[in-house]
């Protein structure tokens, strides 16, 4: 058996559970989309996506503030994270991956405890004898709620792509007379940008499609496109609709994705390959 064989049958997991469980979905979302309740081809539930138009728009302008946010918190984080020692840089990204092994609805919740108007906070208010602030169930908590699960997934991929930057590229440009800002701009950022981008796309995807946030922090008077799909399946019975509307929601992502794709010159410094 010749070398390119042996990974040709190494390949044939890989493309059976991409089959299964990737592929397979989507041609049953597609599916379900097309069909009524009889299984007969129709276009209504395509046809009632304009409704929801609005709630596609609240979701993508409430996933691209909580990823702003992630990046603004995230790229100075990671950034200064890459400049420590490796033990320093074990220890801290140990911290920030810890979340992460706590069940996503446990995370939620802390945050309900946090916020609610009996709360962390409020406690903590009244003891300093100031005035109670209601804090859960607004558009800050459902954005907070977004930034704190996925704020990881921004900090790890941009600190694996510095982590890995050549001191000498940043030397040279000192060398040549660049301020910091100067060699920040023209050095580090373009480098970085294959880790940007990756950790742009892991946390609005998931921000986007959320429900579980915005029915425990929004208390269901927030409702993105997440919460409709889920109503459709879990309350509705409607999974024609349901599906129609995640059709177009996939297509939203894949967009953005394309987008990101763009904007990316292939490099591979670090980061997620899309």
């Amino acid at each position: 058996m010749t070398k390119r064989s042996k990974i040709n049958l190494l390949d044939k997991p890989y493309f059976l559970w991409a089959a299964l469980f990737i592929v397979a979905p989507l041609i049953m979302v597609f599916i379900y989309a097309i069909t009524d309740k009889s299984g007969a081809f129709t276009l209504s539930n395509f046809e009632q996506i304009p409704a929801y138009f609005s709630t596609i728009l609240l979701s993508v302008l409430y996933g691209l503030a909580a990823t702003v946010i992630c990046l603004l918190l995230g790229y100075p984080f990671a950034y200064f994270l890459s400049k420590h020692t490796e033990r320093t840089q074990r220890t801290i990204v140990l911290l920030v991956m810890l979340p992460m092994w706590m069940n996503f609805l446990i995370r939620t919740y802390s945050l309900m405890t946090i916020l609610g108007d009996t709360g962390v906070i409020n406690s903590l208010f009244e003891f300093l004898h100031l005035s109670p602030a209601h804090l859960i169930n607004t558009p800050g908590a459902v954005i907070l709620g977004m930034v704190y699960n996925f704020l990881p997934y921004m900090i790890l991929p941009i600190y694996s792509v510095l982590s890995k930057l050549d001191g000498s590229l940043i030397e040279a440009a000192q060398d040549l007379g660049s301020n910091k800002v100067y060699t920040f701009r023209r050095v580090i950022l373009p480098l970085s940008l294959p880790g940007l981008l990756s950790g742009v796309t892991m946390v609005f995807v998931p921000c986007v499609s959320t429900f579980y946030i915005t029915q425990k922090l929004g208390g269901g008077q927030i409702v993105l496109i997440g919460d409709v799909i889920e109503a459709q399946f879990q309350t509705a019975n409607n999974y024609n609709l349901g599906a129609a509307l995640s059709f177009v929601l996939m297509i939203l992502i894949f967009i953005c994705l394309g987008i990101m794709n763009h904007f990316d010159d292939g490099r591979d410094e670090g980061g997620m390959v899309i």
